[in-house]
């Protein structure tokens, strides 16, 4: 029994530990018909996970998609939330074979090849959340976050990207991203695409922020300058 349990474990060992090594942000760049250099980033939670494509220079916005995902082996099976590309995807699952090293990662069978950025840390709000309130004249009102209409942000060690979609109409409201820093209490985005608007793109944002009860409060002033305080709830757990 002894001797199974050990082997069991150096089994088992080698797939939670590849599993981990996705865990964080990658990078790739690639070039378009045009010439024009697309950046592309992809960030893992533990459960759920984003790839955006951009042009590097501008930030103009091209694509993204996202949804849970599982490592078994060397498969990688995501199931779709949301896709810009191809919205008919939403709610099937993919499966794709995947190499793995501490810096680099790849599609067997692709020429893309992604470089890590960070590996989680050091940002201290790392995971998936789903916005589950707001505060308007001094009360809070709670969102449904087990609704079909959701607005996700993940983050890595330094990358964020929040997005809203809805699951059940398959429709695709926005997204932002780039990178983000936590520091004595203030937590900044620095903003390199957003969908809605191109010329927001070098932006940076600063907002208060803290953990309350495990929930992430929010607040600060918006991109067009209206003051939010906005409340986040785990979505990893």
């Amino acid at each position: 029994m002894k001797k199974l349990t050990i082997l069991l474990c150096c089994c088992l060992f080698p797939l939670l530990n590849q599993a981990q090594n996705l865990i964080g942000a990658w990078e790739s760049y690639t070039a378009s018909e045009g010439g024009v250099k697309i950046k592309s980033v992809v960030v893992f939670s533990e459960v759920y996970q984003v790839m955006t494509s951009y042009e590097a220079k501008t930030g103009k916005f091209i694509m993204t998609n996202g949804g849970t995902w599982k490592l078994e082996g060397n498969t990688v099976t995501e199931k779709i939330e949301f896709d810009t590309k191809t919205p008919d995807r939403v709610g099937s699952k993919v499966s794709f074979e995947v190499f793995i090293s501490d810096n680099a990662m790849g599609i067997v069978g692709s020429n893309i090849k992604w470089t890590r950025i960070d590996d989680g840390s050091p940002g201290s709000l790392q995971g998936a959340w789903l916005m589950s309130g707001r505060k308007r004249d001094g009360k809070i009102q709670t969102r449904d976050i087990n609704r079909s209409r959701k607005t996700m942000k993940i983050l890595s060690g330094s990358r964020f990207q929040w997005t809203a979609y809805n699951t059940e109409t398959k429709e695709f409201m926005g997204t932002g991203g780039g990178s983000y820093t936590t520091i004595d209490g203030k937590y900044t985005e620095n903003l390199e695409f957003f969908s809605r608007d191109d010329t927001r793109v070098g932006a940076s944002l600063e907002f208060e922020y803290e953990l309350v009860e495990g929930h992430w409060h929010h607040s600060g002033f918006s991109s067009k300058g209206a003051p939010m305080y906005e409340i986040w709830s785990r979505r990893d757990m």
